[in-house]
């Protein structure tokens, strides 16, 4: 973890910079919010309405980062929570989101010992489970921590040669929309993989999506069951 440690601090002056090392996580953010929204009010079957619509739920984004995705969550009434095991995201996450006048519950906190005191309507795990070693362990303990019925959505990258050449080889190497070494090939997700520890968790897939580029259009999208490079899955606690 402190090789994860060190790549991720060294860049954390950067969140909330568009053109700066997380531009292409601005870039789909609004995918990312849009499928995670999608997702949540179908499965809760909340309307979708004006104002605060997600305000009887409890959001944690596990790896939150500076708070991209707590962010538009919290303004459509989440009470959300957002943790990190890097000091410095989660200072950066706290004094953006005081800036906004959101109220945003964010702390420290080692994904490998995670102490959460309470249970949770929707549990995010974006960008995350690629660069932990033990990812299997850290399903089943925040498992633990989800209400019945409660959503799990997890973003990450598939592991084939497709997927090394597009996510690691042209995003890090050739497009430089990632900094080099931020993915490790042998780390990435095949689907089945994830599947298999979900379903082992009492978990039912719901939905699983991939995030598309559009070289031609330069244009991202969302596109149910594509998830040969980046995808998302979703799933939901059986009881």
């Amino acid at each position: 973890m402190n090789k994860e440690y060190e790549k991720f601090s060294s860049i954390a002056d950067h969140w909330w910079d568009e053109s700066g090392k997380f531009s292409i996580l601005h870039t789909i953010n609004p995918l990312r919010i849009k499928y995670i929204i999608n997702q949540i009010t179908k499965i809760k079957k909340i309307k979708r309405e004006r104002g605060l619509y997600l305000n009887k739920l409890d959001i944690i984004d596990v790896g939150c980062g500076g708070g991209l995705v707590c962010e538009p969550l919290a303004r459509i009434g989440a009470k959300v929570t957002g943790i990190d095991f890097i000091k410095k995201n989660i200072k950066i996450a706290k004094k953006h989101s005081q800036n906004e006048n959101l109220n945003i519950k964010y702390f420290v906190s080692d994904i490998n010992n995670l102490q959460l005191n309470k249970k949770y309507d929707v549990i995010l795990i974006l960008e995350v489970i690629e660069h932990i070693d033990d990812w299997k362990i850290i399903l089943n303990d925040l498992t633990k921590n989800l209400k019945p019925q409660g959503i799990m959505i997890i973003s990450t990258i598939n592991r084939n040669l497709l997927s090394f050449m597009s996510a690691i080889f042209i995003a890090e190497q050739i497009l430089r929309w990632i900094p080099k070494g931020t993915h490790e090939y042998n780390k990435l997700v095949k689907t089945k993989e994830l599947i298999s520890a979900l379903e082992k968790n009492n978990l039912k897939i719901i939905d699983f999506s991939g995030l598309i580029y559009n070289p031609f259009k330069r244009e991202w999208s969302v596109k149910k069951n594509k998830t040969k490079i980046n995808y998302f899955c979703t799933a939901q606690k059986i009881n």
